[in-house]
């Protein structure tokens, strides 16, 4: 772990993890519960998105969870909580998981879900807010709302974002649960592996990321988000002309291009190798 990297968790159901390359990972940790959350749960993973987000020495954030289920979405003690609470209060709460999603989706670095089980409710939201999702043949999918007479309104942005709006009609209405493979046809899964094969299918794809630019890769990931769904017009040409040209005369774009003539691994490579070593 990155001794100089000072990020606790606040509750012990979600664990934190850096190893030397910089690679986070930020695990649910409540197996008994199906990793179920509640306000305390949400509390620790907007603070750990928000600081991990912060941390220019983090280079790939991986969420995860321990046990059979990915996450069941919302915890049955919390939702009676909820159910007495009065508008304000509901409102309140909705906030702050809607706060935790937010950061989560525009984190800077990179993002990896690994679902290796069931992923209910607003699990499906987390996953909809990484950029890419792994997930076990045993994998399986539900928008669950509407079966308790509720809706799933904070999460609906990055769900539409992830599988369309047509899939989402029927989705949101129907309450169908559905598995891997439906969820790579629709776009929210990007890869599905035999469980046995989810930890080296996630460490295969960590070193991807890790071998290109860590700069260039946050940059990239920001590019996504703002053209997408943008007038290709002046403004927007002019936008992503300076970007690329800013990242030319970096001191990162220098050293990749000069890497790149010169036949060598360029200097985040190395440093990526020594650490793993």
């Amino acid at each position: 772990m990155f001794s100089h990297i000072h990020i606790q968790s606040p509750s012990e159901q979600v664990l934190f993890d850096v190893d030397s390359r910089g690679v986070a990972t930020v695990t649910l940790n409540n197996p008994d519960k199906h990793n179920a959350f509640d306000d305390s749960i949400i509390f620790a993973l907007n603070h750990l998105f928000h600081a991990i987000s912060k941390c220019h020495d983090i280079n790939v954030m991986i969420l995860a969870s321990t046990g059979k289920s990915f996450s069941a979405g919302a915890d049955l003690n919390w939702m009676k909580r909820m159910a007495s609470y009065s508008y304000e209060e509901n409102l309140a709460d909705a906030n702050a998981l809607a706060q935790m999603l937010k950061n989560l989706n525009f984190m800077q670095q990179p993002t990896i879900a690994k679902v290796q089980g069931a992923a209910f409710g607003g699990a499906v939201g987390l996953a909809s807010c990484c950029d890419i999702v792994m997930a076990s043949e045993k994998a399986s999918f539900c928008l669950s709302e509407v079966k308790l007479g509720l809706i799933p309104a904070t999460i609906s942005p990055y769900v539409v974002n992830a599988i369309g709006q047509k899939a989402s009609r029927r989705y949101f209405q129907t309450a169908e649960r559905f598995f891997a493979d439906k969820a790579q046809q629709l776009g929210l899964v990007d890869e599905i592996l035999p469980l046995t094969d989810l930890d080296n299918a996630v460490e295969n794809m960590t070193q991807t990321l890790l071998a290109n630019g860590p700069l260039a890769v946050r940059q990239a990931k920001q590019l996504a988000l703002d053209v997408a769904y943008q007038d290709i017009d002046e403004a927007l040409i002019e936008m992503t002309s300076a970007r690329i040209a800013a990242i030319r005369v970096s001191q990162e774009g220098q050293e990749g291009l000069t890497a790149f003539f010169e036949k060598r691994q360029p200097t985040w490579q190395e440093s990526t190798n020594k650490g793993e070593g």
